[in-house]
């Protein structure tokens, strides 16, 4: 299934003020930066990656990158910053307000899981920003633990998960996930994503499910 990347976080100003792209041709070109970053750091690492790659990558000039970015670092951490926005925005696409809670985490679940097989790289860069970028590792998963414990705190509302959904169960469904993902998207090709959100579901069945 094929991704479409709609997000586009943006560069910063030496004085700290965004670098919005004025015109749908520069908010394309920021795009396509995006997207080439994405293989250049996926493909080499963070430290073998060049901005001269990412360019050749774009089609663009080099002087494009400094329109928007000003050096590796930068890019780099808007990027992580993007690929989170494109997670959420994927499983958030699969939720509609007639899903039963259980149905939400299946459906939310199948979407990351074609996520991950259609962009296999978010591993390796989420992975390294662990060291090049600490506070944007923290967020990306802060934040995806404070969307499923929304999630998990409504379908207890809602008498279908049993009482006490906190924090810890987030990170622990968000760990399942992730590593489902890996071993099935990452290390595979994705094929078997029906059945793993199959039983990713019955698991949850049994361990939250109220009796």
């Amino acid at each position: 299934m094929a991704t479409t990347r709609s997000r586009a976080p943006l560069g910063k100003t030496p004085n700290g003020e965004t670098k919005t792209p004025r015109t749908a041709r520069g908010r394309q070109t920021l795009r396509k930066l995006l997207d080439a970053a994405a293989k250049e750091f996926g493909e080499k690492g963070f430290h073998d990656a060049s901005i001269s790659g990412i360019t050749r990558r774009a089609g663009t000039a080099l002087g494009s990158f400094y329109t928007y970015f000003d050096s590796k670092d930068e890019i780099f951490r808007a990027l992580v910053k993007d690929m989170s926005g494109q997670v959420a925005a994927h499983a958030g696409s699969a939720v509609t307000p007639e899903l039963a809670p259980f149905e939400v985490e299946h459906a939310a679940l199948r979407a990351f899981l074609e996520f991950a097989a259609d962009n296999k790289e978010i591993y390796r860069i989420i992975d390294e920003a662990e060291f090049v970028d600490p506070a944007s590792f923290q967020e990306h998963y802060q934040t995806t633990a404070i969307r499923i414990l929304q999630r998990l705190k409504k379908g207890e509302s809602e008498g279908a998960f049993r009482e006490g959904m906190e924090e810890a169960h987030a990170w622990a469904l968000m760990g399942m996930n992730v590593f489902l993902g890996l071993r099935y998207c990452v290390w595979d090709d994705g094929s078997q994503a029906d059945a793993v959100a199959d039983l990713a579901n019955t698991m949850l069945r049994d361990g939250i499910g109220r009796d």
